[in-house]
């Protein structure tokens, strides 16, 4: 038995179409007595949408055992100001923090969305509010800094970009609240009162999953889906302990090497 960390996107399901064989695997490996943790970078869904999602997929969830970036944002911005750049599907989340326009403590950068609806938020007029903040001498704090994400109709530019550029012009450095920031992979270890080094994460990104994970010595499992890339493993100087083609064959792959 083991603790094990899942992704969301991108292992279970890609823009909301599942991942074949996907909610099975995940009955099986409760079944076989593994403790799980979904831990995702979404940020263009709240924590109930997701629930809602996965549970229409077949998987059943606790929406305790659903870890967001949002949730680690207000642990960490508990009690500052902060202007939040973020999509509007997640604000109800961030309830705890102070949200302004001016004066802010800290300026909180989300991620990219690819509805129409929701395409301002990293308008010009927002990023240049933002450098000001952080001119006059807010913090910068971003919930991840991936350069792109998969969707059903190929991968999507990502906010990656835009924290890059804000470091660039006021010259300070985010601090990242997600993946693969090792506090974030700690809270889920602690959650599950899970030695790191006996915990196991499953994802589809070899930089934020995997290459995150192992920064706090957990071992990893890395599927075909989703993110994956051949040529980016190959690539890599940091390898995963096993790759699989998809969860649907993981629950088998932990039998064989637990």
């Amino acid at each position: 038995m083991a603790a094990i960390l899942l992704d969301v996107d991108g292992v279970l399901h890609v823009s909301g179409d599942p991942i074949p064989g996907a909610a099975d695997a995940v009955r099986r490996l409760r079944e076989n007595g593994h403790r799980l943790r979904f831990v995702t970078n979404t940020t263009t869904r709240s924590r109930a949408q997701i629930v809602a999602e996965l549970e229409g997929q077949g998987i059943e969830v606790d929406p305790e055992d659903v870890q967001t970036v949002a949730g680690a944002a207000v642990k960490a911005l508990a009690g500052k100001r902060v202007l939040a750049l973020t999509m509007h599907a997640i604000v109800g989340d961030l309830d705890g923090i102070e949200l302004v326009g001016d004066g802010a403590d800290a300026v909180l950068l989300g991620g990219a969305d690819e509805t129409p609806e929701t395409n301002l938020v990293f308008s010009y007029m927002n990023l240049a509010r933002a450098f000001a903040e952080l001119e006059l001498g807010a913090d910068l704090y971003c919930f991840h800094r991936n350069r792109w994400w998969q969707t059903k109709h190929g991968p999507q530019f990502d906010a990656g970009a835009y924290v890059v550029g804000l470091e660039y012009a006021a010259g300070v450095e985010a601090v990242v609240l997600g993946k693969p920031s090792s506090s974030y992979f700690a809270a889920a270890c602690e959650a599950l009162d899970a030695d790191p080094h006996m915990t196991w994460m499953v994802g589809d990104d070899l930089e934020s999953d995997i290459i995150g994970a192992q920064g706090i010595g957990m071992k990893t499992v890395l599927v075909r889906t989703g993110k994956f890339r051949p040529d980016a493993v190959e690539r890599a100087r940091t390898q995963p302990d096993g790759i699989v083609s998809s969860i649907g064959h993981l629950p088998e792959w932990l039998e064989e090497h637990l």
